[in-house]
């Protein structure tokens, strides 16, 4: 347990890691990957690291169990006051209230520990030269205090009953009808240096506590049991079968404590009497007192979670591959439409597609309709072109993405519906075809202005950029613009004309198609599903056990 920098640095290297990872899809397993994250950055800010750092600060004791487990009233007994409410409201325990010695408050002031939680101290702490109707009419004046804090908050209190070296935590019900009360419940769990299991005679073979049970035993965690509420009179029985069970599922060596339902524990204000909880605080007086048993249970929980975290952090890589296929198969898909887009827009220009409806009848009437008309319906049937097909790919894309679970749920974003803002899109394409129109009327100027320095007969620039448009939009059907074009500025610049207009027009196609398969992927790329992110654990879980 001797402070080691390397070791930290790999945790701390390991912790960014994990912090980065993301789980967004739907996948099998993705939701356990999810919980398996936050567990492991709990474990670390809250345990693993405050830990390894500080290995002589007091160890921490958290007190968890099911709803109605007697967690708060063994608190307060163990502390010989009422520190935590108690009572049959549920759920009763809202704010986790951290109990330690005097002299161990400035280890949990500090946030070294749960530094998520805003620390509050109760109005009066007590010594064992108060009197104890004051400390319970303190209590009841900070009550107000405790019950339902606006942000997550940890309560402190000293006492000078608990040794020096141990804090007792009494946290919210692991199975609380509060969702933020179990979160917060596992958060505490996953700080403590010793867990506290406490069960109930009547609920001792339920899921709940055993499932913490099993999660210690497999964290090799330092662990004790309590089993509460035990009828006096089968206090011996009950005690022998839930010692057999936790024999069977080997956890037969787990110090276990029975608390009897005695005549006299319905008084006394709400604690037990003490002969019933004096077993369990031995134990945890001996935890704090002897050297040896204190390393021995810093050491086991600090082990334990070093060792889960090479066992855990595999199975989150390889959740963390298959959320990247997942990505790299939806990218796919919008990638291969939008190329079969532009592969179908160049077969339509090549044959000739644009050159139909108006745009043809003005062709017919040309040069009657004049040059403006003409490029103007051109420039109209090219847009309505892009738009067909831009929109037949992200058909395309949300049939196969309905499929996928992962895309499913893109899907249920607004920016990757296929029945986006049409209107947008359409003024998209319009501006790119006008910029390629003003492209190809430069074009014809600049061709007019060198025939002029030529002293070749001038030539209308208008006149000169219908028929290249034409010809170039025009498949068979516009080959006499071509021939007209030829004509008017000479075979070879005509010949230049058309190259130059149409990489134009190439490069704007590109770009539509690009700037709009790009909006597809955004949601995709906005959940940063890289191939770096499983690489990145494996080598923080190489670096963590070179470092151990």
């Amino acid at each position: 347990m001797d402070v080691r920098p390397e070791l930290l640095d790999a945790l701390s290297v390991l912790r960014d890691r994990v912090d980065a990872a993301r789980f967004p899809f739907p996948l099998p397993g993705a939701g356990r990957a999810r919980r398996t994250r936050l567990e492991l950055l709990t474990q670390l800010d809250d345990y693993l690291v405050p830990r390894l750092k500080a290995p002589e600060a007091p160890l921490l004791a958290v007190v968890g169990g099911s709803t109605g487990a007697g967690k708060s009233t063994l608190v307060n007994s163990l502390i010989g006051r009422r520190v935590s409410p108690s009572g049959v409201l549920r759920p009763t325990t809202r704010t986790p209230v951290l109990v330690c010695h005097p002299e161990d408050r400035a280890w949990f002031a500090d946030p070294r520990v749960l530094p998520g939680l805003t620390r509050t101290w109760a109005v009066r702490q007590r010594s064992r030269a108060d009197e104890d109707g004051h400390d319970r009419a303190d209590l009841e004046r900070g009550a107000a205090d405790v019950t339902l804090p606006v942000r997550a908050e940890l309560r402190l209190e000293a006492d000078d009953s608990l040794p020096r070296g141990l804090a007792l935590l009494d946290a919210p019900d692991i199975d609380s009808l509060v969702g933020r009360n179990r979160e917060l419940a596992a958060e505490l769990i996953c700080a403590a240096d010793i867990w506290i299991l406490v069960t109930t005679a009547s609920r001792y073979a339920d899921a709940v506590p055993w499932h913490l049970l099993r999660t210690a035993r497999d964290y090799d965690v330092t662990l004790a049991t309590v089993l509460d509420r035990v009828p006096h009179q089968i206090a011996n029985a009950v005690s022998s079968h839930y010692g057999a069970l936790l024999t069977k599922a080997g956890l037969g060596d787990v110090p276990r404590f029975t608390v009897p339902e005695l005549p006299e524990s319905a008084g006394g204000g709400g604690l037990l009497p003490q002969t019933t909880v004096a077993p369990l605080r031995a134990w945890l007086t001996h935890c704090a007192d002897d050297p040896a048993a204190r390393q021995h249970a810093a050491r086991r929980t600090a082990v334990g979670a070093l060792d889960s975290l090479t066992s855990r952090l595999p199975a989150l890589a390889s959740a963390s591959a298959a959320q990247h296929a997942a990505a790299v198969r939806l990218a796919r898909t919008a990638e291969d439409a939008y190329e079969q887009a532009a592969l179908r827009i160049g077969d339509a220009v090549a044959t000739g597609v644009p050159l139909a409806g108006e745009a043809l009848a003005r062709w017919h009437g040309y040069p009657s309709c004049g040059p403006g008309p003409l490029q103007r319906a051109l420039s109209e049937e090219l847009a309505t072109l892009l738009r067909t097909e831009t929109d037949a790919a992200d058909e395309h894309i949300a049939e196969a993405w309905q499929e996928d679970p992962a895309g499913a749920v893109l899907l249920d974003l607004p920016a990757a519906r296929p029945d986006r803002d049409r209107v947008a899109l359409a003024a998209r394409i319009d501006k790119r075809v006008r910029r390629w129109r003003r492209t190809v009327r430069d074009l014809a100027r600049a061709e007019v202005r060198k025939a002029r320095a030529a002293d070749r007969p001038p030539a209308d620039p208008e006149a000169v950029a219908a028929l290249l448009s034409t010809a170039l939009l025009g498949g068979r059907h516009g080959r006499a613009a071509g021939e007209q074009l030829a004509e008017t500025v000479g075979v070879q610049s005509a010949l230049s004309l058309r190259d130059a207009a149409g990489d134009r027009l190439d490069s704007t196609v590109a770009a539509l198609l690009h700037a709009e398969r790009d909006r597809r992927l955004a949601p995709i790329d906005a959940h940063d599903v890289t191939a770096a992110q499983q690489s990145a654990l494996i080598a923080a879980v190489s670096l963590l056990q070179k470092e151990r």
